[in-house]
């Protein structure tokens, strides 16, 4: 009988630190497919990751690359800047909820708008994780958090952020997805959705980010199936899994680059 082969740990776009999220929290699952797409397409040397504030914020010791600290949701400007200055340097920021979507708001709509050449990963699992839990801007109607506790309503915070939704709205976003890191066959689908965001910074396309439903076992008071399955019976249904643009695709088309 042939030896089972067993799957590499740690990838090269990874460090062996060991990592010190909860358990069953779904950001080591990302980090991995990042670091597993840095390495397929052979720009580990080359690439600046910057690492923001709440449970991203321990990105710069897991992935195998250069790394920058930003402040609360300046990924973007900060990455603006790296790209800028070192436009041959492979550019990405790792953002939750409440960096981007809250504090980090300005910063990703007018580096989408200006189409800046860089590529953004955004974990949504809907709540401030590093923080203890409070409500964020992607929190659903109804989901209770240490800051609603009675459930998140309309009239008190008004309706949960579509950051890609919202994006879609500027020419200048050149590829803008949304996927789920719940089933094998969603987290291949993410791989591959990560990929083509990185795909399109090599080819100097513009910004370019991925959305990824993350789970947060520990502050949406859930065992991890259970968080599993509320992605897919909750969040799913109001954040739609999607390929919203993908300019590449369009120009290898000859659609409406503009649209």
């Amino acid at each position: 009988m042939a030896e089972a082969k067993l799957i590499n740990p740690y990838p090269k776009g990874l460090t062996e630190v060991e990592m010190r999220y909860c358990p069953g929290c779904t950001h080591g699952t990302a980090h991995r497919l990042v670091a597993e797409v840095l390495e397929e397409l052979d720009i580990i040397d080359r690439t600046v990751a910057i690492a923001t504030v709440g449970c991203s914020v321990y990105a710069y010791e897991y992935f195998n690359t250069d790394a920058v600290q930003a402040a609360h949701g300046r990924g973007p400007a900060v990455a603006t800047g790296i790209k800028r200055v070192q436009p041959e340097t492979v550019v990405f920021s790792y953002q939750g909820d409440g960096d981007l979507a809250s504090i980090g708001m300005a910063e990703v709509v007018h580096a989408a708008a200006r189409s800046e050449n860089i590529t953004i990963i955004f974990i949504n699992n809907a709540v401030f994780g590093m923080t203890q839990g409070q409500m964020a801007p992607t929190t659903l109607l109804g989901q209770k958090t240490t800051t609603s506790p009675q459930g998140r309503t309309v009239e008190a915070a008004g309706y949960p952020i579509r950051i890609c939704e919202m994006l879609a709205t500027l020419p200048g976003a050149s590829f803008l997805a949304r996927e789920a890191l719940t089933t094998p066959a969603r987290i291949r689908s993410s791989k591959r959705s990560i990929r083509r965001a990185f795909e399109t910074q090599l080819a100097g396309a513009g910004f370019a980010l991925v959305e990824l439903l993350s789970i947060c076992p520990t502050w949406w008071r859930m065992d991890p199936l259970e968080a599993i399955r509320h992605v897919e019976e909750k969040m799913i249904d109001y954040y739609p899994l999607e390929v919203f643009r993908d300019r590449l695709a369009e120009e290898d088309e000859g659609g409406d680059t503009n649209a």
